[in-house]
């Protein structure tokens, strides 16, 4: 069958075989002339048209990368606590190559899948993570009582977070002595090699059924010896984990996940089975809370050493064995949400949350009933939500704004029982 933007050419060339046989002597040259002209015309013809359903094939790259951004926001809506960083590196060269990395094999799937569907052809160059560099080592342990969390490896780069000794963590990848980690809440940093004895699935199942405390104190000390005056192994804040080998005399002779062994009182731990049994209690956390005044504020702190307002409420729970998500933001999202306007009083334990509006959150505090909360700005200290006191410390920037009650909803989305968290425990589905 012929194809049909050649007719024209195979037309045009009939209509020149009868002119050439027709034609006097006299007209060749005139002939031949227009005979170049007429086949000029058509080879632009049939290069323009075909030229043009080229082009009709080739997809807009400007809608096609504004799909891939519009999907990656829907299955990250948030940044901190999951990676999916897809993009077309070049799209002058066939074939199509797509780079990105993630740590969600489901995304990739997504983003692939919105390839294909548009027929595109492309070669997949998107790392999912773990790295497969480190082979079956995927987790970690804390091993510092406060370890620092950045937004790049490189010590001038952002804290963004901490994690404190014991904390389970999931490592994505490894580049020049740091660790690219994802915490128990989820929260997704850079933490130097020091800072965390990584391990294999195996491991991480030993930990779990070993013999581990936690240090219930603000802070101390761990020593060398099972004695007052023994030099100090390392320093311990409030939410430490270890494991226990024996007790001697009143102390207790620990691990800690990197193998070092010290002491610590007795008094100032709790067993694994004990602080998980309790149940948590408002009470308890806000004297945590107060136990922790004057603090100092430091951005990305999580620890009683010194902490953001995020960071002291995140430490507050924990001693009560529950896990709250990260930032204010982020916590502001989950939990049970007291509405005056409906006649649902705050209560003592509830989180504020301050800012320009409910979705401009930039702070948060602890309710401690009569109007006062305690919080960390500038230090942990102890403000008014009334006007009319003189402790009140609020501006036109940062009002109240929300509130979230969490012990009601507690095993909920953003609100997590130590004892439950599968990287803690080995939960029994």
């Amino acid at each position: 069958m012929l194809n049909q933007k050649n007719r024209p050419l195979l037309q045009l060339n009939k209509m020149l075989k009868n002119i050439n046989m027709n034609a006097d002597l006299g007209c060749q040259i005139f002939n031949r002339m227009l005979k170049t002209i007429a086949k000029t015309a058509i080879i632009f013809f049939l290069v323009f048209t075909s030229g043009m359903d080229l082009i009709a094939q080739l997809p807009d790259y400007r809608v096609l990368s504004s799909e891939m951004q519009a999907l990656q926001k829907q299955i990250v809506p948030d940044k901190r606590v999951a990676i999916l960083n897809v993009w077309f590196p070049d799209t002058l060269n066939y074939p199509l190559v797509v780079k990105g990395e993630t740590n969600l094999p489901e995304g990739k799937k997504q983003i692939l899948q919105l390839l294909d569907n548009k027929g595109i052809y492309f070669l997949d160059s998107i790392r999912v993570f773990p790295d497969s560099a480190l082979v079956e080592k995927t987790w970690g342990l804390v091993t510092l009582s406060t370890a620092n969390m950045r937004s790049q490896p490189d010590h001038a780069s952002e804290m963004v977070s901490q994690a404190i000794m014991g904390t389970p963590m999931k490592v994505l990848e490894y580049k020049d002595g740091w660790y690219r980690v994802q915490s128990p809440d989820f929260y997704i940093g850079w933490m130097e090699g020091n800072g965390l004895n990584h391990c294999t699935q195996l491991e991480m199942d030993r930990w779990k059924k070993s013999n581990r405390y936690v240090y219930n104190r603000i802070t101390g000390n761990a020593f060398d010896s099972p004695n007052n005056t023994s030099g100090m192994m390392s320093d311990l804040v409030l939410g430490n984990l270890f494991e226990v080998e024996a007790v001697v005399k009143d102390f207790l002779k620990i691990r800690l996940p990197d193998g070092r062994t010290g002491f610590v009182r007795e008094k100032e731990c709790l067993s694994w089975n004990e602080w998980t049994s309790r149940k948590p209690e408002v009470q308890s956390a806000i004297s945590v809370a107060k136990q922790m005044m004057g603090v100092p504020y430091l951005w990305g702190g999580t620890s009683c050493k010194a902490v953001d307002c995020s960071g002291f409420t995140k430490t507050c729970y924990f001693s009560q064995g529950v896990i709250l998500a990260r930032d204010a933001s982020q916590q502001a999202r989950y939990g049970e949400h007291p509405d005056s306007e409906n006649k649902t009083p705050l209560q003592p334990g509830d989180l504020l949350f301050f800012g320009r509006s409910a979705q401009r959150i930039t702070h948060v505090g602890i309710y401690l009933g009569a109007g006062k909360y305690i919080h960390s700005s500038g230090f942990v200290r102890i403000n008014s939500i009334d006007p009319q006191s003189s402790d009140y410390n609020l501006t036109e920037r940062k009002e109240l704004v929300a509130a979230s009650r969490i012990l009601t909803f507690l095993n909920t989305e953003g609100i997590t029982l130590v004892k439950d968290h599968p990287w803690y425990s080995i939960v029994n589905k």
